[in-house]
């Protein structure tokens, strides 16, 4: 299965987090700091897909910055797709542990390369792989632009044997400072690999897919409001990878358009 298939971010979650940050931001802080946030949404969504079957969300996060461009932190989320797709039990929850290195450098440009591990604790059921990712990734930054590549190195949220699954990312976030105002646009496309994708793609049910996102966010002395819209090309007819069946007979399409509000709060 897939994360796309169960749902398919982070540098936060896309939808927690207004926007992608200026490149004159991302310099590291000129001492050690740790911060830390919280955030309620009203539908997690991560590359488009959503992990908590179109449900709201709450999630939080802390992340240590050293002087020298190097930082580290911890983010979790509560979530339901892999309890919705059966693959495991007392699954509510995913926590992601990263490490890496960003500066700035020239005029008006940022590099960011790093690790990050997603984990998801539950009991899984027999013979099923765990949905427990591990990416390296590599982003670069001109002023309001980013691009970002980000490279599975085994098991893929629960695919088995996808090395060199890869996701690509080009946002772009620009601040109206007259009105406090952020605005956000996104394009990502999920590409899997290896041999499990290569079998879904020989019956037709190839299950990469391109997503999309417009937002925009204002603070108000310390929380961040955001109201996001985002869709996919997703194919619904990839069975439980993006129209999960419910226990209750119902069905979820998991990549289609949809509006999510989000709150946050950094302190």
């Amino acid at each position: 299965m897939l994360k796309s298939k169960l749902l398919n971010s982070l540098i936060l979650a896309a939808l927690a987090v207004p926007g992608v940050a200026l490149a004159a931001d991302a310099a590291p802080a000129p001492t050690p700091a740790v911060t830390a946030n919280v955030a309620l949404v009203s539908n997690y969504l991560y590359r488009g897909i959503s992990q908590t079957g179109g449900k709201p969300a709450i999630q939080g996060g802390f992340d240590y910055a050293h002087a020298s461009g190097f930082y580290a932190g911890a983010w979790g989320s509560s979530i339901s797709w892999i309890g919705d797709a059966r693959i495991a039990s007392s699954a509510g929850l995913e926590l992601d542990t990263y490490l890496g290195f960003k500066n700035a450098f020239a005029t008006d440009y940022s590099y960011d390369v790093g690790f990050l591990r997603y984990n998801y604790p539950g009991v899984y059921a027999p013979g099923a792989t765990k949905a427990d990712t591990n990416e390296i990734y590599g982003l670069i930054g001109w002023k309001w632009l980013t691009l970002k590549y980000s490279r599975a190195l085994g098991d893929t949220f629960g695919v088995s044997n996808a090395s060199g699954t890869n996701y690509i990312d080009l946002s772009g976030s620009y601040t109206i400072d007259s009105a406090g105002v952020t605005l956000g646009a996104h394009y990502g496309k999920q590409t899997y690999k290896g041999t499990t994708a290569d079998a879904l793609k020989a019956v037709g049910a190839d299950p990469t897919y391109s997503d999309y996102k417009l937002s925009v966010s204002k603070d108000f002395s310390g929380y961040a409001i955001g109201l996001a819209y985002s869709s996919t090309n997703a194919k619904k007819s990839v069975g439980q990878f993006y129209n999960v069946g419910m226990a209750d007979g119902s069905n979820i399409d998991l990549g289609k358009g949809t509006a999510v509000l989000s709150v946050t709060h950094s302190f």
